[in-house]
């Protein structure tokens, strides 16, 4: 039966990711073992343009009305969608990074549930920021869209595989534990190939969303030495504001 061959884990891989980077309402249970784990990494930037093209669904329906009511229930959409995870790893990052405590105080103050000064303002900034860029886009928006958002989710992707993690048992050393990385260079190589064949400058926000990707490793390497759940959650905010960032220049430029 399906049930039980290699193609069906592909598919429980692909649930995986689904549940784990989104709130779509996927009911299937799929247990949480190391090549189940392994292979929903290879989906993270598939599920990054589904979230970018949900976007501009809704981005197309209200942009009849006004095009900075597009940019806002585009934007709506894709938070809605996603649960405001990464949002709340963004903020829980700024608190913890931004109190310049030690390294076991800021996990603590990453890991407490309420909200501080610093959260609060990221919060604020990253969607009034990605509200301007999604507004200000021109050309193809669901292609725009879709690659911001699968840029960011193929760096994290690259970053679980390969970087060191900062604190034990959470979700994302799980992943990281599941030992992902051939899943994540063939998703990665994947995706690349798909961008070559629509077009090759369009590799040049997924170059900078790497640099990105670089420049956050060394940070939180210096803060806490590794990497934490909240950290990637701040890395695919920060990665999808880089990815538009370039992509509005790229658009200009050709």
């Amino acid at each position: 039966m399906l049930w039980y061959t290699g193609e069906n884990k592909m598919i429980d891989g692909f649930i995986l990711a689904a549940q784990f980077l989104t709130r779509l309402p996927i009911k299937k249970s799929v247990d949480f073992n190391d090549e189940k784990l392994s292979k929903s990494v290879f989906f993270f930037p598939m599920i990054g343009i589904i979230i970018g093209v949900i976007g501009c669904v809704f981005y197309h329906i209200f942009s009849y009305l006004n095009e900075s009511i597009g940019a806002f229930f585009a934007l709506m959409a894709m938070i809605v969608v996603t649960g405001g995870l990464h949002l709340d790893g963004l903020s829980d990052t700024c608190d913890g990074f931004l109190s310049y405590r030690d390294k076991n105080r800021m996990l603590e103050i990453m890991k407490d549930s309420r909200i501080g000064a610093f959260g609060v303002i990221a919060i604020v900034l990253d969607i009034f920021l990605k509200y301007v860029l999604i507004y200000h886009i021109e050309g193809n928006i669901p292609l725009i869209l879709g690659l911001s958002y699968g840029n960011s989710r193929l760096i994290i992707s690259y970053i679980m595989s390969t970087k060191k993690v900062g604190r034990k048992g959470g979700l994302g050393d799980m992943f990281h534990s599941s030992n992902p990385k051939k899943y994540a260079m063939l998703g990665g190589v994947a995706y690349i190939a798909i961008i070559l064949l629509i077009n090759p400058v369009y590799l040049i926000p997924l170059l900078f969303s790497f640099l990105m990707g670089e420049m956050m490793t060394k940070i939180t390497y210096r803060k806490i030495d590794g990497f934490t759940g909240d950290v990637y959650g701040a890395t695919i905010e920060i990665g999808e504001i880089i990815s538009l960032i370039t992509f509005i220049g790229v658009m200009k430029w050709i």
